[in-house]
């Protein structure tokens, strides 16, 4: 059995690190098979002495585990279930040499002055992506934060006159609805398509804000359609949900691209909504774009959701099953052959 010890700076900073009822240590404990407990620090320190024990692998991985949160609590981060399940794959796959890095980047300010961070090491990448290209796809399943920080980015340009105006649109293809059987309008029903853009854009702005900002025309969203025939000058312009583009869409969408304009392309190839057998435009987009200068192409994984950890694991299960039918259907064809 193995040992490592590490000091707090204060109590506050103990139990930031543990959690409500040990939360945090719990799952630490249960990835590296450790045991972990606190004891009051030396004659004249106001922290804890913090003990791993284990096999030595273990105790180390914890305990840089623990490093790092410690400089996130004294950072001023919130440590919740999400973060710490994050670092402890990151720890654990690897990627620690990154780790010290991903949160400290501010990308702008929401309406009531909380600060949005990076919060995966992929997640800066992207930011990353998003500042030195002109277009950037983000391809990656739910919950990876591709069309929020891509919105937060936009804001983040209009205000300081980067751009004159934030352009959002999303293709109006039904995930197994109707869009004829919605009440009201046109406008009415188009709308429920380009919900997630308006609420990334009230928390960013605040519904007054935004309200004002829409109408000066320096906010627009609408459906991909309206952007037929335009060219887009000083804009930020986000397509959202763009697995559900056809290829004829997508490159009318690329080409409306004017002078100072950026464009960020988002999609999760695994929740096409197109019918059977039509070709997805953001899947030829992102073979026949990625060697051209300007172009970012960027992928999430799994392990850069960072809704509520269950929808981690249900992706991979998703995943799981979809390889497994694709080897079935193949296996199929062979023995017909």
């Amino acid at each position: 059995m193995a040992e490592k010890y590490l000091l707090t700076k204060s109590s506050e900073d103990t139990a930031a690190l543990f959690g409500a009822f040990d939360a945090n240590i719990r799952l630490i404990e249960t990835a590296f098979d450790v045991r972990i407990s606190n004891r009051r620090g030396g004659e004249g320190s106001e922290g804890d002495e913090i003990v791993i024990g284990g096999e030595a692998e273990g105790c180390a991985c914890a305990h840089r585990v623990l490093e790092y949160l410690g400089r996130m609590t004294g950072a001023g981060e919130v440590l919740d279930t999400q973060t710490v399940e994050y670092v402890i794959s990151l720890f654990r796959d690897g990627g620690e040499t990154e780790a010290p890095h991903f949160s400290e980047d501010v990308i702008c300010l929401t309406s009531r002055g909380k600060p949005i961070k990076a919060k995966t090491i992929a997640q800066k990448h992207y930011i990353e992506q998003i500042r030195k290209n002109t277009v950037v796809l983000g391809l990656g399943p739910a919950g990876t934060g591709k069309t929020f920080l891509a919105v937060a980015m936009a804001v983040e340009a209009l205000r300081h006159k980067e751009v004159d105006r934030i352009i959002l649109t999303r293709p109006a293809v039904e995930a197994g609805e109707r869009l004829g059987f919605l009440p009201g309008d046109l406008q009415s029903k188009i709308d429920p398509y380009l919900r997630p853009l308006y609420d990334a854009l009230y928390e960013m702005l605040g519904p007054e804000n935004y309200q004002r900002h829409k109408e000066r025309g320096t906010i627009e969203i609408a459906p991909l359609a309206y952007m037929r025939g335009r060219t887009l000058d000083n804009s930020f312009i986000i397509l959202d949900e763009a697995q559900n583009t056809t290829p004829e869409q997508m490159k009318m969408f690329l080409t409306r691209l004017g002078y100072g304009s950026k464009a960020v392309v988002t999609g999760d190839m695994s929740q096409t909504d197109l019918p059977s057998g039509q070709k997805s435009g953001l899947a030829i987009a992102s073979s026949i774009l990625k060697d051209i200068s300007g172009i970012g192409i960027f992928s999430f994984s799994s392990r850069d959701v960072v809704r509520h950890p269950l929808v981690r694991r249900i992706i991979d299960a998703y995943d799981k099953y979809d390889k497994a039918q694709t080897v079935k259907k193949k296996g199929s064809r062979n023995e017909e052959a």
